[in-house]
């Protein structure tokens, strides 16, 4: 199982408390391996929600964003495949975080 490190944001006591923003986290593989396929839930959530990525592939050395809606969640299960059929799985605050590394 591959390893997975947050990045952490400025805290959240700086941030403009105006509207509600979409958060965006950047999806860094260093994996050595293409991700084929990357889901995000909330946590506790009993099924994974749809592939993030659907249709692209992140090669090892590439960075993708990926979207949440603003939803009042923060905690969220990472769950990255590879093209080898190995996976990562992860808790993740995304409300904390600008970028993930898969490594």
């Amino acid at each position: 199982m591959r390893a997975i490190h947050a990045l952490f944001a400025l805290p959240m006591l700086l941030a403009a408390p105006a509207m509600a923003q979409d958060r965006a986290v950047q999806l860094m593989n260093e994996s050595g391996f293409t991700i084929v396929e990357f889901y995000a839930s909330a946590q506790g959530a009993a099924d994974w929600e749809e592939n993030m990525i659907a249709g692209q592939a992140v090669a090892t050395g590439e960075t993708v964003t990926v979207n949440f809606a603003e939803s009042g969640d923060c905690a969220y299960t990472f769950r990255a495949l590879f093209d080898d059929g190995d996976e990562t799985i992860v808790d993740v605050d995304v409300c904390s975080v600008d970028a993930v590394t898969i490594n």
